[in-house]
């Protein structure tokens, strides 16, 4: 090969690398960047990720690099990883700053600004929750007003971002709350049961039950404990129970003399105690998810071996050898029904019933309570199975339910088939007793399935029973179950807001503040049940909404006394057992503020339903209340700390119960001519 030739050779490759270089750096020149931070403002010293997207000149996605580029980030020089098309970048804010990112090849930057603020501000939402509650009596809009705040915090505040805050509340958070499927679960379940109740209750079996208990009301003393029973009876809704037990039993009360202040206290207290503590209600939805969610965030961040392996549900029964008030208040009634006993203004109205037979005080409530959804449509025709078989088929399939998934979850998990003789391997090797055994399977169990398919078959139930028995039209049926979808439309909007409310308190860390502020104050982890106790009760009675207080503090309260019991070094099992006990106080102190407060929908409501001057029924029934909640508070307290086991605790309190009604209480007699 001659001279002239190899030149021309050497000539053409040069020139074949020159073009693919000059191509190479004008893709390069091409190549852009997008960053996008997952927060604008942080609380306390947070963790910031920031997302890095490689995209051309035309804005398409680079998915693939022949080799890393380099970014200068912070005045840093620095080599991300880059994985499925985008680098993703952590840094650790403890101040408010701008982050300026350049990609070296091509020296183009971009600047984002990071707002630092103080831990404490994370309790604001939650607070301004509570404040407009006590401002403006109405739980939605306060708590809407909480998750604004949050939005607006996590924004980085700023006039510019009040509009965009105030949409956030719905494209984010309120959408986030909805696109859950436990959340719909719930919602699905809390419909269905209403639709149960008002199916059951146009259909004459409700009243069919009402019917064969009246039957025993022959004194003033056995009516009162047909009432008492018939609020147990109905215990699957607080609504439902308040209006049908009230409505029914007034006539027959006002024949035995019996004061509206005394049917509206018994009705009023097995109304939400009871809903609150059964297994199968209009109440067990929001309490569950409250409580799961809590749980799911708390295994976030919960070092090895304090991870709660436990399930809703397991964790709800649990938690009710600890749910002093709901249980007391019932069991108080029924002391002071059976000897014939009352205290206090209670004592006063009922003396003035007996003695003068004017049975209500003052004006009767403005109104009558709406209850035309629980009025029967043939009042000729009320069979008490109506309502027992579709109530029961939501039980027992509850029941079985929660079995068939918790064994399914376990074999799984243990990889047998032989799922009962083989759960010591999930404790720690050691056989468990019968009634663990129950508990961990009913901890592995999908209780959101199991209730969506219980509620479902008793739904269908009732309507085969209200269409088969010619009562009502399938067409009459179908709109008897959707009055009672609309009945429930107030609570699952509390829920709705609730959740959107706990997930802003997520993101801004309040469970981590209040967790923190705990230990700064050096509280045992032992006393705060009782401290819950008090606060839920302050919430309630300034809401009037046990739903709402449930709403703000499971979120705030369950991962504080987890990580107050972490710090206190007390033993995982230990401290579980306080978790259970702070689960069941919100829910019971809950109940108790809503017993006081005169703003409460169902002291109104019972109010209403027993025809009694509502200032009356909240003044009679107060005395009451704060006996059985003090009794309540010692149980917590003091029974708690020292160690008494459940089954002493609650005969003592009983004990204490009665002694304060022998003490105090004065006998109230018979109406003359009728004992």
């Amino acid at each position: 090969m001659d001279m002239k030739k190899l030149t021309r050779m050497f000539v053409l490759i040069l020139a074949i690398w020159g073009i693919n270089y000059s191509a190479q750096a004008q893709k390069k020149e091409e190549l852009g960047f997008r960053v996008k931070a997952s927060k604008q403002a942080v609380i306390g010293a947070k963790k910031v990720n920031f997302t890095i997207k490689v995209v051309t000149k035309e804005g398409k996605l680079v998915t693939k690099l022949d080799k890393p580029l380099s970014f200068t980030i912070a005045q840093k020089d620095t080599m991300l990883t880059f994985k499925e098309g985008v680098f993703v970048y952590t840094a650790k804010i403890d101040k408010s700053q701008d982050i300026t990112f350049t990609y070296n090849d091509t020296h183009v930057s971009t600047t984002h600004r990071v707002k630092f603020f103080p831990t404490w501000l994370s309790i604001l939402p939650a607070l301004l929750a509570i404040a407009f509650a006590l401002i403006f009596r109405e739980v939605i809009v306060s708590i809407f007003t909480g998750i604004f705040l949050g939005a607006w915090i996590l924004s980085g505040f700023g006039i510019g971002n009040l509009i965009p805050a105030v949409l956030t509340v719905l494209d984010t958070y309120l959408l986030k709350a909805l696109n859950n499927g436990s959340h719909i679960s719930i919602i699905l379940f809390t419909m269905a049961i209403g639709g149960i109740v008002a199916i059951v209750s146009q259909n004459g079996g409700m009243a069919g039950v009402v019917q064969i208990l009246s039957r025993l009301a022959n004194s003033a003393r056995n009516t009162q404990l047909v009432t008492w029973l018939l609020g147990l009876a109905i215990f699957f809704d607080d609504y439902a129970n308040t209006l049908i037990v009230g409505n029914t039993m007034r006539p027959i009360t006002d024949r035995f003399r019996i004061s509206r202040e005394k049917l509206a206290y018994i009705v009023d207290s097995t109304s939400a105690p009871v809903a609150a503590v059964a297994f199968v209600t209009t109440w067990i939805g929001a309490e569950l998810s409250q409580i799961q969610d809590a749980v799911t965030g708390i295994n976030k961040t919960a070092p090895k071996g304090w991870l709660i392996n436990e399930g809703a549900y397991s964790i709800f029964l649990q938690s009710l050898e600890f749910s002093f008030y709901p249980i007391l208040a019932v069991l108080f009634m029924l002391i002071l029904l059976y000897s014939r006993r009352d205290f206090g203004p209670m004592y006063k109205a009922e003396m003035r019933a007996r003695q003068t037979g004017e049975v209500n005080k003052g004006e009767a409530p403005a109104g009558e309570a709406d209850t035309s959804e629980f009025e029967p449509v043939k009042k000729d025709y009320l069979k008490w199975y109506n309502a027992l078989i579709p109530i029961m088929v939501v039980i027992l399939g509850t029941i079985v339910g929660l079995v068939y998934t918790g064994m399914d979850a376990a074999a799984q998990k243990l990889h047998t088939s032989d799922v009962w003789m083989n759960l010591a391997r999930l404790n720690d090797g050691v056989e468990p007793s019968f009634i663990r055994k129950v508990g961990m399977v009913l901890g592995m169990a999908d209780s959101y399935v199991t209730l969506l398919w219980a509620s479902l078959l008793g739904l269908i139930t009732a309507i085969l029973l209200t269409v088969s028995q010619r009562i009502m039209s399938l067409q009459k049926t179908m709109d008897a179950m959707v009055m009672g979808f609309k009945t429930v439309l107030p609570p699952v909007l509390i829920l709705l807001f609730a959740w959107a409310l706990a997930k802003v308190n997520a993101d801004l860390g309040t469970g981590d503040y209040l967790s923190n502020f705990l230990l700064d104050v050096k509280m045992s982890a032992y006393w705060l049940p009782v401290i819950t106790f008090i606060l839920a009760a302050i919430v309630a009675f300034s809401t009037g909404s046990s739903w709402g207080t449930m709403a703000i503090l499971y979120p705030l309260i369950l991962p504080a006394v987890w990580t107050a019991a972490q710090s206190g070094k007390i033993p995982p099992a230990e401290a579980m057992t306080i978790f259970y006990h702070v689960t069941s106080v919100v829910l019971a102190g809950s109940v108790f503020g809503d017993h006081c407060s005169p703003i409460s929908d169902t002291t109104i409501l019972s109010s209403l339903a027993s025809g009694c001057n509502h200032i009356e029924h909240v003044r009679t029934q107060l005395p009451y209340a704060l006996t059985v909640a003090s009794v309540s508070i010692l149980a917590s307290s003091v029974f708690f700390v020292v160690g008494l086991p459940w089954y002493i605790v609650y005969p003592v309190c009983i004990g204490m119960l009665i002694a304060v009604v022998k003490l105090v209480g004065k006998p109230v007699p018979e109406p003359e001519g009728m004992a």
